[in-house]
């Protein structure tokens, strides 16, 4: 096999591991947010659930979570899983799994904010609503950013276990490869892709945090 046809395969996988990485975070991010609201809640029933839902997700293995996710319908419901599903299932886990770290890393940030931006906001005449959304989120997202971070990054490097599902990712393909020709050329090649693409992650988000840095 050629070199150039190897990174065609490659390349394949590279589509498929962005294309997880990037509807992770859509998702996730959002998701996220709104479990942490809950985890906030003064309602007991809703904060008990949310404590339950990011116990599970951050004390079980995440490979484990697409397995369930997978074959879950099946083993419960017998409802029989079509070959596409896998793509939708994968999606699924990670999303589950990401937002539960990404709600905790919200709450921390949140919960780390002084007492008086609140009193300041209700003297200025801000609803709750506007008071979180105008004032506090900002300041937190500029708080979480180097957390945030480091989540996304490892986000890159977990998308390699969606093969557990036989989701064809970089890491899947690398592997099939060097299996075929009996070569660590593959593995070194998604080696450097995965670096590249933490690099590119860290170096944006990086700039990111800059930005946000207005008061140096």
């Amino acid at each position: 096999m050629s070199f150039t046809t190897m990174l065609s395969q490659l390349g394949d996988g590279m589509v498929t591991t962005v294309w997880i990485f990037g509807l992770t975070l859509i998702f996730s991010l959002p998701l996220g947010l709104l479990v942490t609201f809950l985890r906030m809640s003064k309602n007991g029933l809703l904060r008990n659930i949310a404590k339950f839902y990011i116990s599970v997700m951050r004390g079980t293995p995440l490979m484990l979570q697409l397995m369930v996710v997978y074959f879950g319908p099946y083993y419960l419901f017998r409802i029989p899983i079509a070959r596409s599903y896998r793509y939708v299932a994968v999606i699924i886990g990670f999303v589950l799994n990401y937002a539960a770290y990404f709600a905790e890393i919200y709450r921390s940030g949140i919960e780390s904010m002084p007492v008086g931006q609140y009193e300041a906001a209700q003297l200025l005449g801000y609803n709750k609503v506007q008071t979180f959304f105008l004032i506090i989120l900002p300041q937190v997202i500029k708080r979480i950013l180097p957390a945030i971070t480091n989540e996304v990054i490892t986000l890159v490097k977990d998308t390699s276990l969606a093969f557990v599902i036989s989701v064809a990712e970089m890491f899947t393909a690398a592997k099939a490869l060097a299996s075929s020709q009996t070569s660590m050329v593959p593995y070194v090649a998604a080696g450097i892709f995965y670096y590249v693409f933490n690099f590119l992650v860290a170096t944006v988000m990086e700039y990111v945090e800059k930005k946000l840095s207005y008061y140096r």
